[in-house]
């Protein structure tokens, strides 16, 4: 049961976005600038470190969703997803990913614990000064998200093809404009 009452029949940050608009835009155009912006990280990995972050955050709502749009934009997407939220380490990405997703991994606990050997490995793998920005920028934004949809008991379908259809969505229609 969220603890303010949402439009009823609109999941997690979406329940949100129609209860607050003068939230959900400046929400939106963030979402939309790191997960659809200018980036050499593929929207398809943008997705899945907002995915990997949601899910050690243990937002339910967010790691299904991202990780379903995810699957709909990486190449052997739904296997990719599967084995990088189990264990990124032995996921079937590059070294330059699981780098990341290490640093993503670190960012989600605490900022502080991201240390420079972190960026060293990253930057071996060769991961560019922007994609180590936009990794810690995405990883941030989404424990902010993960912690607007859970902090206010938003309601999450437990259904699979609910979070397909919503994958499906954000991998063709991005985040603006919503």
């Amino acid at each position: 049961m969220p603890h303010i009452r949402l439009p009823k029949g609109q999941p997690g940050i979406r329940g949100l976005f129609a209860f607050s608009p003068s939230s959900a835009k400046p929400l939106l155009d963030l979402a939309q600038t790191l997960l659809r912006g200018d980036s050499t990280l593929s929207v398809g990995e943008r997705e899945l470190i907002a995915a990997y972050v949601s899910r050690k955050n243990g937002c339910f709502f967010c790691g299904m969703s991202h990780g379903a749009a995810a699957q709909c934009l990486l190449p052997n997407g739904r296997s990719v997803v599967s084995s990088v939220l189990k264990n990124p380490e032995r996921a079937a990405i590059s070294t330059k990913l699981k780098s990341l997703l290490a640093v993503a991994s670190k960012v989600a606990k605490s900022g502080k614990r991201v240390l420079k050997s972190d960026i060293g490995k990253a930057r071996r793998a060769g991961a560019s000064e922007k994609e180590i920005h936009d990794t810690v920028l995405i990883a941030a934004a989404f424990c902010m998200y993960n912690r607007y949809v859970d902090g206010l008991a938003t309601w999450a379908p437990k259904s699979k093809a609910a979070y397909d259809k919503m994958g499906k969505f954000l991998a063709e229609c991005g985040y603006a404009g919503r």
